[in-house]
């Protein structure tokens, strides 16, 4: 059906009419009952649609239920008429601290509301009402419009911007910079996701753009825009001053906003006169609990939750949620039969065409006769109108799948920037940058130089005998950093010499070596003939429709690729390399899955008994369903259960046996092993590799990991083993908010005390067993009610086990523990680590700990711990600085790729230098 087939459904509701007709009296509040769910969504979108002059300022309890609230709103009535008004602070330790993204929404919500007369439908919270906005006169002067075609100089633009606050840079990456070359400016607005590209010629401006920040592409054209400063320090109003007059209050629950607004305000300051003037700084960016109830009773109200007594109720809904049935197609044919027989219309609501046709597949497959109408849209949840007599019943909801509201802007979060240019602004002077045409020189900075008469910006490079380079910012593919084995500095290579094309021939040929070793290894291993896999059944395509979150365009790919390579008669090798968190386990899953449907034996190694447990429960979680037995084997079990499962293994009654290097013992047996899922092979010694080469010959494997060993991904880069690449996060995945701290009780305290707050768990990262114990009392003494337990590889594997199982059934508030917890720890509910003596772990290492954190619809913070910058080594400070400005997801996959791109070929040149 078409998008709007929402509003086709519910434009005929007797409800929808009976709130229309007393919106047309003017009754000063309507109250409905029983509207709950998406039902909410559809029924505000619908009298929306159908009233056509009002605007509508929807309030609801918190910024979760907001969030779903305009997800639905959008796919109903489309984005350009919904409007999303966040609070403009993220969350940090001591502070609030400006969230860019938010503060773009906003903006250009204020934005849009003064300059257009057209209706919107406007969704918000407590939290960000609260917050003040700038007024509209200072709104008006400090925002500078510019149209395609008018004269105005480039010069003029450059000091309105200076006036405005903005921050000239060399490229524009977040909110509030801007950027001149030549006859081009770039400019991050604080109204857009998307920064502007403004080309002059002469004093005309000839074109203007969108342009991608990574890419630094131009998009879209545009005929005019407005650019607009940092509001959040100029806020001196309500936003209720930005209404119209013919706007509608729409409540979830009033009376929760004006509670919130009163907690606010009456803060405790604890008696203490620095925290009492704290208080009152804080207060003045607040809207007054009285000035929030003037504000509310001036517009005519519309209650979603009806108090007790309440008059004036217009209409009582018959809603019912959609059940919740938990992937059993039994109960699902069960129903849609029974509400078919009640005389209801059943529809599926889905963003996947695919999604939809599996479901088609497997009720074919089942020999049900299930009528439906497919809608190609989703809402949050699905629901029953009793009165309508529809089903409106989603595919996440079907198999248990997560889903999660999008906001637009989320490219303005800082830290999303190209990995060239942000390199290049994290370089010092002295730095050695290996230039792929001229060899190893030192940075001297950037600098502005004329080129033809126009201002570019350029890198300067300084070799042997102080000679000089001037490489244009164009041509950033041609540097990489200098990466030795050790910490001598390297010899600076003199321009104009043969040195530098000597080595790289000499590297080549080297390369050319272990490529024909490669060759003649892999030429082998396509001359033996493997098990060729059979197609996909319907299985196959239940167990995928079942999973919680929507496959990404890169993780669709990497599963479609390995079912390719398991269905062809040579033995599979490929490499899935993916961030941590981003689906390579669910890949796997996949693929032991089919070998299990075609009879065939899994053996999954990972390098720790902590981890092996935690794919035993992931991969039992996932095929409960199915008729799969998985197992795992590690020190943590008996002699006698040991015992018993390879006797079982042997006989075949194991489909998929999970464990670690113990799975490479002779005593191992499989009865018909046909699939090698190895996870985190850099963690193994040589010996084990030795046993897995010897495993391997006949076998698919299959090799997941975040953070390969240069020699694997460089193999993989090369074309000796098929590799896969999973770059895009999953969908709504927010990014790790890092901050780097000195240790410090309070803030401690704090971010424990926040995690808690909203019933999650934290972990607490030490890596000397020996201080574990004082880190408990010291958390302890700063919150008592807090549940702990400790951690750590010395631990009988029983023992720690034990507390594993525990920590991930919320028995305990904080786990504190060594790195043990760095290897694919999935804890959904830990949302909050703390990282001490973070100065002391390598960059994996703290990539990978820090992914043990986001990997549900929360967002995740990562405190690093660690002495003042200034009295760190150079290399320790940039590992530190490395992880926070990281804070996008994906970045950590990416610099390990494009650090071992051919192009780069610094690190191999490095190398053979030393």
């Amino acid at each position: 059906m078409k998008d709007n087939s929402f509003l086709a459904i519910y434009a005929r509701h007797p409800g929808v009419q009976e709130i229309l007709a007393a919106l047309y009296q003017l009754v000063p509040k309507i109250y409905v009952r029983g509207l709950i769910g998406s039902a909410r969504s559809i029924v505000v979108a619908t009298v929306f649609n159908e009233r056509k002059s009002d605007s509508f300022l929807c309030i609801l309890n918190d910024e979760e239920t907001a969030g779903y609230f305009y997800h639905d709103c959008c796919q109903i009535v489309g984005e350009e008429r919904v409007l999303f008004f966040p609070s403009g602070y993220k969350r940090a330790t001591h502070q609030r601290k400006p969230d860019p993204a938010q503060e773009i929404l906003r903006t250009e919500t204020l934005n849009r509301l003064h300059k257009s007369v057209v209706p919107y439908l406007i969704v918000t919270y407590p939290e960000a009402l609260a917050e003040k906005v700038v007024s509209k006169d200072n709104l008006e002067l400090n925002t500078l419009s510019i149209h395609k075609g008018e004269r105005i100089d480039s010069l003029f633009v450059e000091e309105i911007l200076d006036s405005y606050g903005f921050e000239r840079v060399d490229y524009v990456y977040e909110p509030g910079q801007y950027a001149v070359r030549g006859s081009i400016v770039d400019v991050f607005s604080f109204s857009n996701e998307y920064p502007y590209r403004i080309d002059f010629f002469g004093d005309e401006v000839e074109s203007i753009r969108h342009f991608d920040v990574e890419s630094q592409l131009s998009r879209d054209k545009l005929m005019s825009i407005s650019i607009i400063s940092s509001q959040s320090k100029r806020n001196d109003t309500s936003f209720f001053s930005y209404l119209k007059k013919n706007t509608r209050l729409i409540f979830q629950h009033e009376r929760w906003l004006h509670d919130y607004i009163a907690g606010l305000w009456d803060k405790d300051p604890a008696g203490d006169e620095e925290a009492s003037q704290s208080l009152e700084e804080f207060r003045q960016t607040l809207v007054s609990p009285q000035e929030m109830k003037k504000f509310t009773g001036q517009f005519l109200q519309w209650h979603l939750l009806t108090p007790p007594g309440a008059r004036n109720v217009v209409y009582s809904f018959a809603i019912e949620l959609q059940t919740s049935f938990r992937k059993n197609f039994d109960l699902v044919a069960s129903t849609f039969k029974q509400k078919m027989a009640e005389g209801y219309t059943i529809y599926i609501l889905s963003d996947n065409e695919k999604q939809i046709a599996r479901i088609r597949s497997i009720f074919e497959d089942r020999g049900d006769r299930i009528r439906f109408t497919p809608i190609l849209n989703t809402l949050h949840e699905g629901f029953i109108d009793h009165n309508l007599r529809v089903c409106l019943f989603t595919d996440h909801q079907l198999f248990d799948r997560y889903h999660k509201y999008t906001l637009r802007s989320e490219k303005a979060r800082s830290g999303k920037v190209a990995l060239s240019l942000k390199e290049i602004k994290g370089f010092h002077v002295g730095d050695y940058i290996v230039h792929m045409d001229h060899g190893v020189g030192q940075f001297g900075g950037l600098i502005r130089m004329e080129v033809n008469g126009k201002m570019q910006e350029a890198v300067k490079l300084i070799y042997l005998n102080d000679d000089l380079i001037f490489s244009s910012i164009h041509s950033l593919h041609k540097l990489s950093k200098y990466r030795g084995h050790d910490s001598q500095p390297p010899k600076l290579h003199k321009l104009g010499s043969q040195a530098w094309e000597n080595l790289k021939e000499n590297t080549k040929r080297k390369v050319k070596d272990i490529a024909k070793e490669l060759i003649t290894l892999y030429a082998k291993r396509r001359e033996e003939k493997g098990f060729a896999f059979s197609a996909d059944t319907y299985l196959q395509q239940e167990l995928e429709a079942s999973f919680i979150y929507e496959d990404t365009p890169d993780q669709l790919k990497a599963t479609n690729e390995v079912k390719a390579d398991m269905e062809s008669p040579q033995p599979m090798d490929r490499l899935v390399c993916g961030d941590v968190g981003f689906g390579k386990t669910e890949v796997a899953i996949r693929a032991a899955f089919k070998a299990a449907i075609d009879g065939k034996q899994t053996a999954v190694l990972v390098p720790t008994t902590l981890l092996a447990y935690q794919h035993y429960n992931t991969f039992r979680e996932r095929l409960a369903d199915f008729p799969v037995k998985v197992d795992y084997l590690s020190r943590a079990r008996s002699q006698q259960q040991a015992k018993h499962l390879l006797e079982q293994l042997q006989e075949g009654k194991i489909d998929i046996l999970i464990g670690t290097h113990r799975v490479v013992s002779p005593d191992v047996k499989f009865k018909d092993l046909g699939l090698l899922i190895i996870d985190e092979e850099q963690k193994f010694g040589v010996s084990h590799k030795e046993k897995l080469k010897q495993m391997k010959t006949s076998v698919d494997t299959l090799t997941l990991s975040a953070t390969p060993i240069p020699r694997t991904l460089q193999f993989s880069l090369m074309g000796a083993r098929d590799l896969s690449n999973i770059n895009t996060p999953p969908p709504n995945r927010y990014p790790i908010q890092t901050e780097i701290h000195t240790f410090n009780g309070d803030i401690i305290r704090e971010a424990i005390e926040e995690e808690l707050s909203r019933s999650g768990q934290v972990f607490l990262v030490n890596n000397h067993v020996a201080d574990l114990k004082s880190l408990e009392n010291f958390v302890r003494s700063e919150i008592p009610d807090a549940r702990i337990v400790i951690g750590h590889g010395q631990m009988e594997p029983a023992q720690l086990e034990r507390i594993i199982t525990d920590f991930i059934n919320y028995k305990y508030d904080v786990l504190i523990a060594t790195s043990i917890v760095e290897n694919g720890i999935d804890i959904p509910n830990a949302n909050t680590i703390i990282i001490n003596n973070a100065q002391n772990f390598g960059l994996s290492d703290l990539h990978q700990l820090r992914g043990r954190v986001g990997r549900s619809n929360r967002k995740a913070f990562c405190y690093l711990l660690a002495p003042p910058l200034n009295t760190l080594s150079p290399e320790a400070r940039r590992r530190l600085q490395a992880i926070e400005n990281f804070s996008e997801l994906g970045s950590g996959i990416h610099v390990a790729i494009q650090d071992l791109d051919i192009r780069g070929a610094g690190d191999m040149l490095g190398a053979e230098q030393s």
